[in-house]
């Protein structure tokens, strides 16, 4: 079997992400969960963690990135 038969049998998933801008993926063609959109590519798993890996570089929550900007905000 070649590499391209390999790949095409491999699950496909897809790049969701939430309201925090926090990543995941999760089997294409499942419902996404509720609190979760597409964000990114369908592909093999690899690539969808090799998508996630280049666009979530800060890994804190939203919420915890605003109140952070705030407080260095009040602090000036």
């Amino acid at each position: 079997m070649d590499d391209d038969n390999t790949k095409a049998q491999e699950p496909h998933y897809v790049v969701v992400m939430n309201h925090e801008e926090q990543y995941s993926i999760w089997p294409a063609g499942k419902p996404i969960p509720e609190g979760w959109r597409e964000n990114g590519p369908t592909a093999d798993k690899q690539t969808c963690l090799d998508h996630i890996a280049k666009v979530w570089t800060d890994m804190r929550p939203l919420s915890l990135r605003r109140q952070m900007e705030g407080a260095a905000d009040a602090s000036r």
